[in-house]
């Protein structure tokens, strides 16, 4: 089975402006983990705004249930908000956002 790529190598911009926010905001330690974050699906959602993706398998159900939170960052554009679940980012929306091109040629 193929592991996931890291986000870092798949969209390093947005690594280092997740990581530059949540540091900003306090979050020192998901500003760390941001660098490990795993590119596991994108939304699939098909809305042209949209660009979002998981970090982690969703759980059954919806929503996240206990240990869940939003980060709601504030970039110099669109909205980028963090699902964070046990302090732990398992969704990362993005939406209004100019399009993301991705590193790694997929």
């Amino acid at each position: 089975m193929e592991e996931h790529p890291l986000v870092r190598d798949v969209y390093p911009e947005l690594v280092a402006e997740l990581a530059r926010l949540l540091e900003a905001q306090g979050e020192r330690s998901l500003a760390t983990a941001v660098a490990d974050l795993r590119l596991v699906a994108e939304c699939g959602c098909k809305d042209d705004y949209c660009q979002s993706f998981r970090t982690a398998e969703h759980p059954p159900g919806t929503p996240y249930g206990p240990g869940h939170r939003n980060i709601l960052l504030n970039p110099e554009t669109g909205d980028l908000v963090l699902d964070v679940v046990h302090e732990r980012i398992v969704y990362v929306e993005i939406l209004d956002r100019p399009p993301m091109t991705r590193q790694d040629g997929a």
